[in-house]
């Protein structure tokens, strides 16, 4: 027979274990998540640039196309749970709707960073602005005076 050694570890691996799984796994799922909802702020400002952009110079005459552009960057934001998100229009002509002229639109959303408590948001950024630009041509055959 072989005789027992006592080695005083019955048990520790398990606690190795539980202890390397948490010291691991929490940093990595908060990771995942701040990925993810900053993937969606970058969807969100992709869209809305893009939208917004499109509804502007697709302003029918008669209306505006500010509140168009606001509208439809307001949605493509809403889809993807953002609320705080606005957007710039650049015209390079004047008016803005000139024929041939370019219309640039930027969309930005401040992306609060996730289970950031209070008191560290006091005193660090816990947010990170996300942007998108997108640009369209007015038609060609526009009419100028609209």
């Amino acid at each position: 027979m072989v005789p027992r050694r006592d080695s005083g570890e019955d048990g520790s691996a398990v606690l190795e274990f539980v202890v390397l799984a948490v010291v691991l796994l929490i940093p990595t799922i908060y990771l995942v998540l701040t990925v993810g909802r900053l993937q969606a702020a970058a969807y969100a400002t992709s869209t809305a640039a893009r939208s917004a952009a499109r509804a502007y110079v697709t302003a029918p005459p008669g209306s505006s196309p500010q509140a168009r552009a606001d509208a439809a960057a307001g949605l493509a934001f809403g889809d993807h749970g953002f609320d705080g998100g606005h957007i710039t229009v650049r015209c390079a002509a004047q008016p803005c709707l000139t024929p041939e002229a370019r219309v640039d639109v930027t969309a930005e959303v401040d992306v609060p960073l996730p289970l950031v408590p209070d008191l560290i948001a006091d005193r660090l950024p816990a947010t990170v602005r996300v942007s998108a630009v997108e640009g369209y041509t007015v038609d060609r055959f526009r009419d100028p005076g609209s």
